[in-house]
């Protein structure tokens, strides 16, 4: 629920959030998990496993998800109040304390090595430890090519080096890498995670040209880059489809952001 936070919870109450939170929690994310990794039909129509829908450890499943109730959320409440001036021009909010956001970043790619480690499930045997292994080098290689990435783009883009666009490149190459970090080599983790990290700088100027205001970027780092992780497992999993990869993402999008946004808006009713 950070992913929510991230982008929302600045600008609520925090009574709605914490409602918010439960339904999200007890209802809308365990019917989209019941409908990946869990193996269920989504409402009896059809099976996103028998379509070669593969996502390792939740790119699409978690990250995306989380975007989506984010989008809805914003899109409901509005940008902040002096975001958007009246002419069209975007005022940017300076981070107030830049030093603890890039501990919090270092704090979230340390925990990413269990998220995406843990996924392994088993550790008991060689050839788990050395699944787990390599999940731990794709996991960390796909962070710094996100990290360089962005920190580049940004200086071309911008004139200058932007340590939080380098942040949010460094969780955007995790959040990438997450659908699959078993199967490609550690070089293509880290192009993966580069790949991400140039998406997202684009993406974070992209929504505020479209005058969506997120914060943090958690949209753009979440679920764009969730949505690009869920398209580059076929690359390395031959066992995955790009068609199940795209059912099963509007699947996840659309559920979790038509619900959403029912629930924000009855909410802010």
């Amino acid at each position: 629920m950070s992913i929510v936070s991230g982008a929302v919870a600045e600008r609520m109450k925090l009574w709605a959030f914490l409602i918010f939170a439960v339904v999200m929690t007890g209802f809308i994310y365990p019917m989209e998990g019941a409908w990946t990794w869990g193996g269920a039909s989504v409402f009896g129509m059809y099976s996103l496993g028998d379509l070669g829908f593969s996502d390792f450890a939740g790119s699409g499943i978690v990250h995306m998800a989380g975007a989506a109730a984010a989008l809805a959320g914003v899109i409901l409440l509005g940008a902040r109040k002096g975001k958007y001036g009246a002419n069209g021009e975007i005022r940017a909010f300076p981070g107030a304390n830049l030093p603890l956001a890039t501990l919090g970043t270092f704090i979230l790619w340390m925990g990413w090595f269990g998220f995406n480690g843990g996924s392994v499930l088993k550790l008991g045997d060689i050839a788990s430890a050395n699944s787990v292994a390599m999940v731990f080098l794709n996991t960390n290689t796909a962070a710094a090519g996100g990290a360089v990435a962005a920190l580049i783009t940004a200086r071309l883009m911008f004139g200058k080096a932007d340590l939080t666009m380098l942040l949010n490149g460094a969780l955007a190459g995790l959040v990438v890498i997450t659908a699959e970090p078993s199967t490609p080599s550690a070089l293509t983790a880290t192009l993966f995670g580069a790949f991400g990290g140039v998406l997202v700088v684009l993406s974070i100027v992209t929504m505020d040209k479209l005058r969506i205001d997120d914060p943090v970027g958690a949209i753009s780092v979440h679920g764009v880059c969730g949505l690009l992780g869920l398209l580059l497992v076929p690359v390395t999993n031959g066992g995955a489809s790009f068609s199940g990869q795209i059912i099963g993402a509007i699947t996840i999008f659309a559920w979790v952001f038509v619900a959403s946004l029912v629930v924000w808006g009855i909410l802010k009713a």
